[in-house]
């Protein structure tokens, strides 16, 4: 039986992981905040990114984080090299979060809950973005900028205050994505009448 604190630590990992699927650096530097104004105990391993420099180094990689997403078509091709950074961050969070979990098991929850979860929602997100610059030419880009960067914030903030809230919203979040994968994937196979 899965225990309370263990259900507490996998829904912030989990958030924290989707998170990093909008904003790579956001997670950590929530995570960093929260740390250094005493809000959460971080594992003796990490505690570093408690530090008032590990905060003010992630406020300057935030800062440049914005801004190259404020730019059209370069927000695109940071999209490309960001899927794999943000599945690493979403594994990192998940593990940190995970602390309590023997190395096995900590890590491979990080691989597939905390990776998956950033790298779907980093997926999803650079195909809408790169719907936006097609139908658009960019020019909604930016507002698709600032809803991810505030939506990275608030699942952030949301995964310390609530993080068994977080695994069941996600957890719903991702049966409803295969629920309609897998009707899309019959929908597609099935034959088109024939046109009379």
């Amino acid at each position: 039986m899965m225990s309370w604190q263990l259900l507490e630590s996998i829904g912030l990992g989990l958030g924290l992981g989707v998170a990093a699927g909008f904003r790579v650096v956001v997670p950590f530097w929530v995570l960093s905040a929260a740390a250094l104004f005493g809000h959460i105990e971080l594992a003796d391993s990490v505690t570093w990114l408690g530090s008032t420099s590990a905060f003010i180094g992630l406020s300057i990689a935030l800062v440049v984080e914005i801004a190259a997403y404020s730019v059209p078509w370069l927000d695109n091709a940071i999209d490309t090299v960001a899927l794999p950074i943000a599945a690493v961050a979403g594994t990192l969070l998940m593990a940190i979060a995970a602390n309590q979990l023997d190395p096995f098991a900590q890590w491979s929850v990080a691989i597939v809950a905390g990776g998956g979860a950033a790298a779907t929602v980093k997926g999803l997100n650079g195909l809408t973005r790169f719907v936006s610059t097609a139908t658009t030419g960019g020019a909604t880009n930016l507002v698709l900028a600032g809803v991810e960067l505030v939506g990275a914030v608030a699942i952030s903030v949301f995964a310390l205050v609530a993080p068994v809230l977080m695994f069941v919203l996600v957890l719903a979040f991702f049966i409803l994505l295969v629920r309609f994968a897998i009707k899309a994937f019959y929908r597609a196979k099935k034959p088109a009448p024939d046109a009379k």
